[in-house]
């Protein structure tokens, strides 16, 4: 479902004199329906860099990143949107959303785009809400009102709101209480049984250890000399 051959990355640092920083190089993984690998590395070693050029966010200059069959290294713009609508979530660490939109929409949002009828795209919305302890008193409000907390649970329920094919996810249960980061782990387990085909950054080793079949190590991918940064 997602395959990752040969991939390079480099920053150029306008600030310091157009430097080249040499980032990955040779990146390769394979995640099938079903299977969550989990990237790790120290900080800096390009977990996130690789994950944000899996969602299309970091152009790729050579290598080829495949997503249920687009090439996302060299698909034009409009192909990147519908895979983000229709095949690949995306969970990041923040919630970033138009301001004064309620929770609700918020979440229903990506059913939505795909053709749900409102009905049942609120429908699941209250349910994920509910699931993932959003007090109702809430959901007419704007999430940016929100503590830290609940605005990742909203961010959560908004990634899984549209049975996407593929998921990226990075450290969802990140600062959640138990009971929280107990629903987010099932959640994921769900997805996992329905087929999902999953990449996450997951800090806590005992969540890795729940959760993934297999780790990828991003340090391995590193270029010559390099210490990380990005």
């Amino acid at each position: 479902m997602i395959e990752v051959e040969g991939v390079t990355k480099s920053f150029t640092l306008q600030n310091q004199g157009g430097a080249v920083l040499p980032v990955l190089a040779g990146a390769a993984l394979s995640v099938a329906p079903g299977e969550c690998v989990a990237l790790t590395g120290a900080s800096g070693s390009g977990k996130s860099t690789l994950m944000r050029m899996i969602y299309g966010n970091y152009l790729a200059p050579s290598g080829v990143i495949r997503v249920g069959g687009v090439d996302v290294s060299r698909a034009e713009p409009r192909a990147i949107l519908q895979l983000r609508r229709e095949t690949l979530g995306y969970v990041s660490q923040f919630l970033r959303v138009v301001p004064r939109v309620p929770a609700l929409d918020v979440v229903a949002e990506p059913c939505l785009t795909v053709g749900m009828e409102r009905a049942a795209a609120e429908a699941r919305a209250r349910a994920l809400l509910t699931r993932l302890c959003i007090p109702e008193r809430l959901w007419g409000l704007s999430p940016l009102t929100f503590s830290g907390g609940e605005q990742q649970r909203v961010n959560i329920a908004r990634g899984f709101a549209h049975p996407y094919p593929a998921l990226l996810l990075d450290e969802p249960t990140a600062s959640l209480d138990e009971a929280n980061r107990e629903t987010v782990l099932r959640l994921v387990e769900e997805a996992k049984a329905r087929g999902v085909a999953i990449i996450g950054i997951f800090h806590d080793r005992a969540v890795r250890t729940r959760l993934a079949d297999r780790e990828v190590d991003v340090s391995g991918f590193a270029p010559p000399g390099f210490e990380g940064a990005a």
